[in-house]
């Protein structure tokens, strides 16, 4: 009977330890697949400091998630996501389609810069959109070579901060939230390339929703500039979206 309990505490041992391993080692795979991928569709500084995922669970997050400006712009961030919390199907990740109940992200930070009729965060979209589905479009595959595809059934974003204008005088206004449903659910799945689109419209039309009314109150010849910016970006983003302008 002690060596069954013996030899049944070292089985669990072995498991607890098992899970703890497997648990850092896809933290680092997640962590390493972001500051590599991300960084070649932004064309911009991404860096994500960790991630810790429970491959039993599946649920984990992702902390301290910062993303630069593109070219032509301050050296600020252009937003902080601080936490990411993940659901996703136990051990999917592992495999080359990988099913997110859902992605949280609470309180997000971003910094919205404008020239008159453009702006870091059009700009950014800009980015992704030309790479995404070209040939120069950063490919994730598992170890096979198979494309990585997602599918995320929720994705939220809420009591987000916009940063409208840089230094002392910026205002920081309140964010819309974002619920995106069923990204990839109908296609069987879409590339990293095509769910970060699918993200960022949204983000970029919520964050120019977020600065468009106040900018329109801003008086004198920034607050103009700024308003006028705005409005550019609101028509930029209701042709991207297909519609009226």
């Amino acid at each position: 009977m002690k060596k069954i309990l013996v030899i049944g505490g070292i089985i669990v041992g072995l498991g607890i330890v098992g899970v703890i391993v497997t648990s850092f080692f896809l933290g680092n795979i997640v962590t390493a697949g972001v500051n590599n991928f991300a960084p070649k569709l932004t064309q911009t500084k991404v860096v994500l400091t960790s991630a810790s995922i429970s491959p039993l669970s599946g649920r984990g997050t992702l902390s301290g998630l910062v993303v630069g400006n593109p070219q032509g712009w301050s050296e600020a961030n252009l937003c902080s996501l601080g936490q990411i919390h993940l659901d996703v199907q136990p051990f999917s990740i592992l495999g080359d389609h990988i099913v997110v109940n859902e992605i949280s992200i609470e309180a997000p930070e971003f910094n919205y810069e404008t020239k008159i009729v453009s702006s870091n965060v059009a700009d950014l979209l800009k980015n992704i959109e030309q790479l995404t589905g070209g040939k120069d479009s950063p490919q994730a595959t598992t170890k096979s070579g198979k494309p990585i595809k997602f599918e995320v059934k929720k994705f939220r974003l809420q009591n987000g901060w916009v940063r409208l204008g840089v230094g002392p005088a910026a205002m920081k206004l309140p964010m819309p939230p974002i619920a995106l449903d069923n990204l990839g659910t109908t296609e069987g799945g879409i590339t990293p390339d095509q769910l970060v689109l699918a993200v960022m419209k949204s983000v970029t039309s919520s964050v120019v929703g977020a600065t468009t009314g106040a900018a329109l109150k801003i008086g004198g010849t920034t607050g103009a500039a700024a308003a006028e910016g705005a409005k550019q970006a609101v028509e930029g983003i209701k042709g991207l979206f297909g519609g009226k302008k």
